[in-house]
């Protein structure tokens, strides 16, 4: 038997949404359609394949409707004509099949052009047509709304009755519910989705197709489209405990086996209706068909007394019960004493009765009752099981209460209690072992003393905005939480009273501004707060469990002395006036005083191995402006911070582990010795007044002392150093020097510019470094580079950058002798060699790739085309040293490429003419910078590599030629328009 079920997308009101691709859903069938298939589906959506179908009563063709089509009979109006099989019939009778009205056929014809569009697409000039794979989304429509959401699709087969009995599943017992009548109420009310559902559009299961064969008629054999993906009920029961009851009702919505599955008896349990609008014959609906649920909610709705009292009428196992935001009549607390299943009753944001008369609560039963934000004048409470009882934020007078069993008692923030009747209140519950009386701002003393009498297994009290409370002579031994915010009356007086409680676990003295000292010896105390206590002086604690101390914005605060064995954190930012600190705290890891700004230099004792805090790894001292010489010797200390100590002169650092150290803003700093320190780097260039400098630090790779300019005494002893950055070191001598190349062996860079003290003796002793690759000299006064030709045989990079004393001939060991012959990287920028020796350098030095002659004024013209004569001068230099002397070095010859790749000449006022042709064979020449060289008139450059150009403000520029194939940046900004480009 063949079936084809089609479940096509309803589409959106939206122009978007009409043309939005199918395939882009959440679960996918795919289909092979050749062009009879695409056919098929478009009879059965116009109508006229009917014969067809009436002629094979076995092929079914089920369409589920667009949009909001709705069911109803007639065959005379045009709409989507299908058979049923024997299981259908019936339904067909009673007028069950879908009509569609004017949009649907609008919509239907937008999809017959997509069809044809698939249709087009399949068919090929000429050729057998191909299948086409259309993606179909299979749309449970969970978390959708009708406005915006696409109506489910499902692909149906009838299953194989054969196959069910085989495959038998252990069921889950549903209710056996009308669903046909009340599915519809029960997704308005619930969800915002609106959609008629019937028995008979509801498939069994939910299947895939994977793949699909053709009969001899060219039509789909849905037997071998199928691949079942029927859940078993306990599965998919354990699934759709994940969901809410808008979801569960939109899973309803796909099939049978989920529609029986959504409604069990489980998901229903706890009917939420809160803020959402249901009539009371609605609710009294829900409550008949799920009358096992034993939690209601309905606050927000409207008329929430009809629908309580339906409720405690209607569910016989009502346990919780929620509403508020409305009137309650004294016939809904005078019905709850006949709910006897009833546990838990929370009225939130209610007015009882006629707001002025007394509402009695009685029930033998109720353990929890929340009365929050409610208007009664007089309320009596009767509840002998009740444990938990809350009146927070009512606005009653009185309040009578006869609860032996009452554990935790919430009359915060209500305004209107007097002392007394809290008083009465709470001494009559005398197994109280909570209580919560903040904002009551009538509270005093003796009833606090009452209550400490009668409830002696009070272990919880928040008295905090309670003014009148002191808690002198008052005693209350089993106290593990107390909580005083903004009590005016506590004093250092009252610290006498609570050190009684010794079993105090919390304690929040906020805003006590008349407190003056707090001296603890609490051995259960683990958190004390003390925030914005402006006479704060003096602290002193002792526990052994003490692990949170919160002390902030206290600006009297002098002195602290804390004992504790968990302490791990400690945190005091801001005490500006805290000049004594005693800690004994064995784990204490963290401390953090920023801008304790009258700390001394005694703290650094506390700090130190023996100062009582024997494994601190890091202590943050940032703006402690009183610091100005800090020792620290410490075996634990990893992190270190002084960051704006600008009062800091010295600095002694013996923390073998300390891996870093923070000096920002130390512009004072004179003398500093780290020895030894774990530090892996070090920045002191932030500190332009260090005279005196001692590292010893065996782990350091990298040192930067630029802009020490009085640095004049310096012990660097880093066997691992790499890079040393001593620019404007200007007092750095040759000693200083050949003291730190001999421990420092493996330095590769080395910046020494601006070290005019440095001379040939200092350059000599860098022969100890074997892998220095990288040389800066510049802005020295060097006359001579032969001790570095000497000392550094592997360098690679060359800074002499305005080196204004070297001679012209400084440079010829370069090409004649054979000097440095790793060197590829040349910076001779704003130098006074004259013309023939940079032409002498570029021409003979092939091995170079990198060159920089910015500034360079004797330098006049850049020509490589030079005549025969010149070329062989040229040759001269090439072969006027013995060759052998260098090794694997290349050695150039007249056709010979040169290995030059960036070639800078910025600013040179005096070149007026740069030539490249060919036969200069700069085959590896990429970038040619000639910008603000204002003299400049002829460029004419032929080089096949180079990309970039730049001749920015070129101002004399009269003559471009170019020709290099790969250029791709070229730079003429302020250059003269009447130049010739060519």
């Amino acid at each position: 038997m063949k079936i084809w079920c089609f479940s096509f997308i309803g589409l959106g009101e939206e122009e978007e949404e009409r043309n939005s691709d199918i395939s882009n859903l959440d679960i996918r069938y795919y289909f092979n359609f050749d062009n009879k298939g695409i056919e098929a589906m478009r009879e059965g959506i116009l109508g006229t394949g009917s014969k067809d179908a009436e002629n094979d009563e076995s092929e079914l063709v089920f369409w589920e409707p667009f949009g909001d089509g709705s069911s109803g009979g007639g065959d005379d109006r045009p709409g989507l004509g299908f058979q049923v099989d024997d299981e259908r019939v019936n339904a067909t009778d009673n007028n069950e099949n879908f009509n569609f009205n004017i949009e649907f056929e609008k919509k239907s014809e937008d999809l017959l052009r997509w069809i044809d569009d698939l249709g087009s697409s399949s068919t090929g000039g000429g050729r057998e047509s191909q299948g086409l794979n259309v993606d179909v989304n299979l749309n449970l429509g969970l978390g959708a709304e009708a406005s915006s959401s696409l109506s489910s699709t499902v692909v149906q087969g009838r299953e194989d009755r054969s196959r069910d009995s085989q495959n038998k599943r252990p069921k889950v017992h549903s209710l056996s519910l009308d669903w046909g009548s009340h599915f519809e109420n029960e997704i308005h009310y619930l969800s915002p989705v609106h959609e008629h559902v019937g028995d008979e559009d509801m498939p069994n299961s939910i299947s895939t197709g994977d793949s699909a064969r053709k009969d001899s008629d060219g039509t789909l054999k849905i037997e071998d489209l199928e691949v079942p993906m029927d859940l078993t009920d306990d599965l998919l029961h354990m699934v759709f405990t994940f969901l809410d009851h808008i979801d569960l009702c939109r899973a309803a919505m796909v099939c049978r086996q989920w529609r029986e599955a959504s409604s069990h008896e489980d998901f229903w349990r706890y009917l939420n209706f809160e803020n959402r609008i249901i009539s009371p014959l609605q609710f009294e609906d829900m409550c008949r068909r799920y009358s096992n649920a034993n939690a209601v909610n309905v606050y927000g709705t409207p008329a929430i007394h009809s629908l309580a009292m339906k409720a405690l009428s209607s569910l016989r196992n009502l346990e919780v019960l929620t509403l508020g935001k409305g009137q309650l009549a004294e016939t809904f607390f005078l019905a709850i004493t006949d709910c006897h299943s009833l546990k838990s009753l929370t009225v939130n944001d209610a007015t009882f009765g006629n707001g002025i008369q007394e509402i009695p609560i009685y029930h033998d039963r109720l353990r929890d009752l929340q009365i929050v934000k409610c208007r009664v004048l007089r309320v009596s409470i009767r509840c002998p099981q009740l444990e938990t009882l809350s009146l927070k934020r009512s606005s009653m007078p009185h309040a009578v209460l006869n609860c032996p069993l009452l554990h935790d008692l919430d009359i915060g923030s209500c305004h209107k209690l007097s002392d007394a009747a809290i008083r009465s209140a709470a001494t009559s519950c005398p197994l109280l072992e909570s209580l919560d009386m903040s904002n009551c701002s009538c509270v005093s003393d003796e009833t606090v003393r009452e209550i400490a009498r009668v409830c002696v297994n009070l272990s919880i009290l928040d008295a905090s905005y309670c003014p009148n409370i002191s808690l002198e002579s008052v005693r209350l031994p089993m106290l593990t939480v107390l909580k005083l915010h903004s009590c005016e009356g506590i004093t250092s007086a009252s610290m006498a009273a609570i050190s009684y409680s010794d079993l105090l676990k919390v304690l929040e003295l906020d805003n006590c501004s008349l407190l003056a000292s707090v001296s603890l010896d609490l051995p259960h105390l683990e958190n004390i707060r003390l925030v914005h206590c402006r006479k704060f002086v003096d602290l002193s604690l002792r526990s052994s469990v003490l692990s949170s101390i919160t002390v902030s914005n206290c600006p009297a605060l002098q002195r602290i002395n804390i004992t504790s064995n968990n302490l791990k954190k400690l945190v005091l930012q801001k005490q500006e006036s805290l000049t004594s600190l005693t800690l004994q705290c064995p784990f204490l890891q963290e401390v953090d005083l920023t801008e304790c700004e009258s700390l001394t230099n005694s703290i650094c004792e506390v700090f130190s191995d023996g100062g009582g805090c024997p494994v601190l790894r890091s202590l943050v001292l940032d703006s402690c402006e009183s610091l100005t010489a800090v020792s620290f010797c410490s075996t634990s200390l990893v992190n270190l911070s002084f960051g704006g100590c600008r009062a800091i002169t010295s600095v002694e650092l013996r923390c073998p582990y300390l891996k870093h150290v923070s000096l920002d803003g130390c512009d004072h700093l004179e003398r500093a010795s780290f020895y030894p320190v774990g530090l892996k780097s070090l920045n002191l260039g932030i500190c332009p007044k260090l005279n005196v400098l001692h590292i010893e630090a065996s782990q350091m790779v990298s040192l930067e002392l630029k802009g020490c300019g009085i640095l004049s005494e310096a012990s660097i002893n880093c066997p691992l150093l790499t890079s040393l950055d001593a620019s404007f070191c200007s007092k750095l001598k040759d000693d200083c020097l050949s003291a730190t190349t001999s421990s420092c062996p493996l330095i590769e860079s080395l910046v020494l510019m601006s070290c005019p003290s440095i001379g040939p003796d200092g350059l000599l002793s860098l022969r100890c470094l074997s892998n220095l690759t990288n040389l800066d000299l510049s802005y020295t006064f060097l006359v001579n580079l032969q001790p570095v030709f000497d000392s550094c045989l592997y360098l690679k990079v060359l800074k002499l950058q305005a080196c204004k004393y070297l001679a012209d001939s400084s440079l010829e060991p370069l090409y004649k002798d054979g000097a440095l012959p790793a060197l590829c990287e040349l910076d001779l920028s704003y130098g006074t060699l004259c013309q023939s020796a940079i032409e002498k350098l570029l021409t003979c030095c092939t091995h170079l790739t990198h060159v920089s002659l910015n500034g360079c004024v004797n330098m006049h013209d850049l020509n490589w085309g030079f005549h025969s004569d010149m070329s062989s001068e040229m040759l001269t230099y090439y072969w006027s040293f013995d060759p052998s002397s260098l090794g694997d070095v290349f050695l150039p010859t007249e056709h010979s490429d040169r290995l030059l790749q960036n070639l800078n000449c910025v600013g040179c006022p005096n070149i007026k003419k740069v030539v490249i042709p060919p036969m200069a064979r700069f085959v590896k020449l990429s970038s040619l910078n000639l910008s603000l060289s204002t003299n400049l008139k002829e460029v004419d450059v032929s080089c096949c590599n180079l990309c970039f150009l730049n001749l920015s403000n070129c101002y004399s520029l009269e003559i471009l030629k170019l020709a290099c194939p790969r250029l791709t940046s070229l730079f003429l900004q302020v250059c003269f328009s009447h130049s010739t480009v060519s």
